[in-house]
């Protein structure tokens, strides 16, 4: 039958799965008004790219623009050139500049589009001499870089500060002087090691409470250049506890993928805006939850985002940070791109198997635009692992 699909299973075998059924999530028109919600997009390879792909990076650049294009219209800002992108897993900084350049000025010609992009040092070699004053320089280039093109920023954790700081008093003396300099209040982004190991022990501690303290010691003293934190830690007390701590005046924009609705939601007290790899994967979804937050209705927006969690929490399973893989999945299943190919060849990160359980949970949350072209394009990954 033309719905149903033989998918691997974790034992070796194959099932036949029929499609749900489900009707695909078409969320209203117009901004979302009542949270200030970033989708950290995906780039596209270019698949025909002369390249080494493990060494080289080339972008299509039309089906990267026009997937933003598709985020903006649905009242999501976008947050650039961030770790879905593949920063730090085969996305250079000279092309991330590129991506950025061309991805503001789209932005200016589209009402209402918001955006902000990531700077970090990624372009800064390591290496035994490389000094706290080599990371504040790599900073400001890159912050500089965005503010020339007319983008905000969003401070992307260092690997190299992580690796050359020798505690929380090195953190404290490097976002104080970028802070300081920022023309428009910016982002501060704590990623998590389980995104990325190399960020083990940031902000000088592998004690969370400990390295909680001194990001919330640059939040107090720098507030008013903060527009907000995005903790990517997937540990939900921890991020309604720091949000409690925070000034008024500073947003926490969660990046908790595992437990978004509820912190996104709120305690009557605070609530997080968000800043999530996951809405590149549910947009439609995340947008129609959030214009029912819009009109308080709370039930609905439950209602939306509840299929989606166990689609979240299996895209960001361990290894967490190979979900890029599961990312361009969903926009090749649903027609942003014609291909599965990445950046770096990471389309080979994550099993046959896992992106079957993929492609079923996408399905019941009604994330499949076209299933019969999602179920075609399956079969076609399908096939290149044996299945026929």
């Amino acid at each position: 039958m033309a719905d149903t699909l033989r998918l691997p299973r974790a034992d070796g075998t194959l099932t036949s799965y029929r499609l749900a059924g489900a009707t695909p999530v078409t969320p209203p028109g117009g901004p979302i008004r009542s949270r200030i919600a970033y989708a950290a997009v995906h780039v596209v390879a270019d698949p025909l790219a002369a390249i080494n792909p493990t060494l080289e990076a080339a972008l299509d650049w039309d089906a990267t623009l026009a997937y933003r294009r598709y985020i903006w219209s649905l009242g999501l800002a976008v947050a650039e050139a961030m770790d879905t992108s593949q920063r730090g897993m085969g996305f250079d900084w000279a092309t991330a500049k590129e991506l950025i350049r061309r991805a503001v000025a789209e932005a200016r010609g589209i009402p209402g589009a918001v955006i902000a992009s990531g700077a970090g040092t990624d372009h800064l070699e390591p290496g035994p001499r490389v000094t706290l004053a080599d990371v504040e320089a790599a900073y400001e280039e890159q912050c500089a870089f965005i503010e020339s093109v007319g983008g905000r920023i969003i401070l992307m954790a260092s690997r190299a500060l992580a690796a050359y700081a020798k505690g929380g008093d090195d953190y404290v003396k490097v976002y104080g002087r970028i802070l300081a300099q920022v023309r428009e209040p910016a982002i501060i982004h704590w990623l998590g090691d389980m995104f990325d190991p190399a960020l083990a022990g940031y902000w000088g501690s592998h004690d969370l409470d400990r390295a909680t303290e001194t990001l919330l010691a640059i939040v107090g003293e720098y507030a008013p250049k903060i527009d907000g934190v995005k903790i990517s830690l997937l540990d939900q007390a921890r991020e309604i506890a720091m949000r409690r701590r925070f000034p008024r005046s500073v947003r926490m924009y969660t990046g908790d993928d595992f437990d978004y609705p509820t912190t996104i939601r709120g305690d009557g007290e605070r609530c997080s805006d968000a800043l999530l790899g996951i809405f590149d994967v549910i947009a439609p979804a995340a947008s129609a939850a959030l214009h029912a937050l819009d009109g308080g209705d709370l039930a609905r927006y439950g209602v939306i985002l509840a299929p989606t969690l166990p689609l979240s929490r299996h895209v960001f399973g361990a290894p967490t940070r190979f979900y890029k893989t599961g990312v361009v999945f969903a926009a090749y299943l649903n027609g942003h791109q014609s291909h599965f190919k990445m950046v770096g060849g990471m389309e080979s990160a994550r099993s046959v198997v896992h992106l079957a359980e993929q492609f079923v949970l996408m399905d019941r949350a009604g994330l499949l635009r076209d299933p019969d072209r999602a179920a075609r394009r399956m079969r076609r990954v399908l096939a290149v692992a044996g299945v026929e």
